[in-house]
């Protein structure tokens, strides 16, 4: 049976980070009946969120498409990241919606991200709903909330009917909702009210059904079964199974291919129909060079739709093979053309992502440090080992002039912590635009920084705030490059020589600084094995044995008692590394080492 396309609603859900986004669609999944009773028990908290990072995390990496069905009408919804670093899968999946469900959390109020997808959602003319979620915090300030949204339309809108958008208000853990703010929060209530309201106010899709199929490819998935799935809404015309369509490239060349079978979400499975009309999101097997961003057309009459446009990435790094004396002992993958081949897999579905070669690596920009720390540790689960180097701004060229990009950095910290943030912003040449006591007890600052002043600070705050900082930032434009930032991080401790540390040596080495490794572990010369407390570099032998003698000592030899050693996660040895040490990433371990690891060569460089 055809979807009739009046009855076919496309909806984003967009917010910050935290807001409760994926929490909000798995209430909908559940109330929508798109679960047997005993499938809705079994599945996880966070149906949506499917990666193994997305579940440690806590957040949402890649944007997920689901449906459920509301009566006769049929819902698609789109679930969204929330962080800035993931952006380029919000932008990438907006133009599948005709409306949005912006979420906001009643105490945090609009958030940088929520500006950001905002503005994109309107410039793409999607008609908002906005949601005030988690009403039931004891910090829920819900009459300011709505001021400052109101203040964040009229400056966002495109035009004036996107000023009038309706207002509801949940507790999206509960799987409850209300168009007005309730007396009683816990009396008994569901999401009736957000269904209606997508119905009711939300668009259906503007279609024209006797002209020739034409769809853009927002969204890739592969299985070992199917191969390739191309996932977009379906502009003009219908498809069915067995149907010959024209792909047409990016660089502007067309291919003819063949449409094997046509799926359609449901909740977080898919199923075969027979075929599928303007309006609908479908997934479409046997296409298999289609890239996001190109068109799949009739095959009679190919036209192209514009190309998705995305923000170009802010961070680079340099990836490539591992060259440290442990090579080849930890990974499965380790050459050059396994890492390129991966690379290239990737780049099919991470639009935000751009990856050149460099010698025998490869440069690789992204969005942030998060959104290339994510896949540095999806490749290392996999089984890569390789060495990644310090990120780096990506600059460009305009009028004659090299710019930067600029961040606006929003800060929230208790009162006791704002001298401390001060200092360190202030050494890294950050301007502080704005700075008010928030109802929540805290002190909200505003600044605006270069995006390389950013590196390495997120750790050093929660540090120095004993973890009590909220933090977001977001790209906001670019400025001509400023004055290179002093030396900020202290020297660093490297083993001499290779060999097993041994607790003796590392007992001598504690009295010069933190320690990054333990006892019994292997080590290579030029491996960085602590943080030393002075600015230089010392070199140290953490390998060294106690001699015996036949002298007996009064006190006990055996017994040495060592601090445990610093454990550095993946995005905190990015932070800490500088331009001339280098990061090797194995599926059991992070070594920091230096770049040149004979001694005597790096002393000639550093001359």
């Amino acid at each position: 049976m055809t979807q009739d396309p009046t009855k076919i609603r496309n909806i984003a859900i967009i917010a910050h980070v935290d807001h409760g986004k994926t929490t909000l669609v798995d209430g909908l999944l559940k109330q929508s009946k798109t679960f047997r009773d005993n499938q809705a028990e079994m599945s996880q908290e966070l149906i949506m969120d499917s990666g193994d990072q997305e579940k440690e995390r806590g957040i949402t990496i890649t944007a997920k498409i689901t449906a459920v069905q509301h009566g006769d009408y049929r819902i698609n919804i789109i679930d969204t990241p929330g962080h800035a670093d993931f952006s380029g899968e919000v932008e990438r999946t907006l133009n599948m919606a005709d409306g949005c469900l912006l979420i906001v959390d009643a105490q945090e109020g609009p958030m940088p991200q929520t500006k950001f997808v905002l503005e994109k959602a309107l410039e793409a003319e999607l008609k908002p709903i906005v949601l005030i979620n988690k009403i039931d915090k004891t910090g829920s300030r819900i009459k300011e909330v709505e001021d400052e949204l109101a203040d964040l339309f009229l400056e966002l809108a495109v035009h004036e009917d996107q000023l009038h958008y309706p207002v509801y208000y949940a507790i999206g853990r509960e799987g409850k909702a209300w168009a007005d703010v309730p007396s009683d929060p816990t009396a008994q209530a569901d999401l009736s009210d957000i269904f209606y309201a997508v119905i009711d106010k939300i668009p259906a899709p503007t279609i024209e059904l006797d002209k020739p199929f034409q769809m853009l490819v927002t969204a890739l998935s592969w299985d070992s079964y199917k191969g390739k799935y191309a996932i977009g809404r379906i502009t003009r015309g219908q498809v069915k199974a067995g149907d010959q369509v024209s792909l047409c490239k990016k660089d502007g060349s067309i291919t003819k291919a063949k449409v094997d079978l046509v799926f359609m979400s449901q909740g977080v499975s898919k199923f075969e129909v027979p075929s599928a009309v303007a309006g609908d999101i479908v997934q479409l097997t046997g296409i298999g060079d289609a890239q996001i961003g190109e068109t799949i057309a009739d095959a009679t009459n190919p036209e192209a739709l514009p190309v998705i446009e995305v923000e170009a990435p802010t961070l680079r790094i340099y990836l490539g093979p591992n060259t440290s004396p442990f090579k080849g002992t930890e990974g499965e993958f380790n050459t050059s053309r396994q890492i390129s081949e991966r690379l290239q897999k990737e780049l099919e579905t991470n639009v935000g992502l751009d990856v050149h070669e460099d010698g025998i690596g490869f440069t690789v920009a992204g969005r942030g440090e998060l959104h290339l720390g994510v896949l540095i540790e999806t490749m290392r689960r996999e089984g890569y080992e390789f060495e990644v180097g310090r990120p780096q701004v990506v600059t460009h060229e305009e009028n004659g002039q090299t710019v930067e990009p600029v961040e606006e950095v929003i800060i929230e910290v208790p009162a006791e912590h704002v001298g401390t943030v001060q200092m360190e912003l202030g050494q890294r040449r950050a301007t502080l635009t704005e700075q008010f006591a928030s109802p929540k007890g805290v002190t909200k600052l505003i600044y605006e920084m270069p995006t390389r002043a950013l590196l390495g600070m997120r750790n050093i705050l929660l540090t120095n705030t004993k973890g009590t900082i909220v933090m977001n930032s977001l790209v906001t434009g670019y400025q001509p490059v400023g004055t290179p930032l002093q030396q900020l991080r202290n020297g660093v401790l490297i083993a001499f020589e290779a060999g097993v540390t041994t607790p003796y040596a590392l007992e001598m080495a504690e009295e010069r600084g933190d320690l990054f490794i333990g006892p019994a572990e292997n080590v290579y010369a030029g491996q960085i094995v602590g943080l030393y407390t002075r600015q230089e570099d010392l070199e140290m032998n953490v390998c060294k044995a106690k001699h015996l003698t036949n002298m007996r000592s009064k006190s006990s030899d055996g017994t040495v008692q060592l601090t445990p050693p610093t454990i550095l996660s993946l995005e905190q040895c990015l932070d800490f590394i500088e331009n001339d040490e280098l990061l090797e990433v194995t599926p059991k371990n992070l070594r920091l080492r230096k770049r040149e690891l004979d001694p005597n060569k790096r002393k000639r460089q550093n001359k």
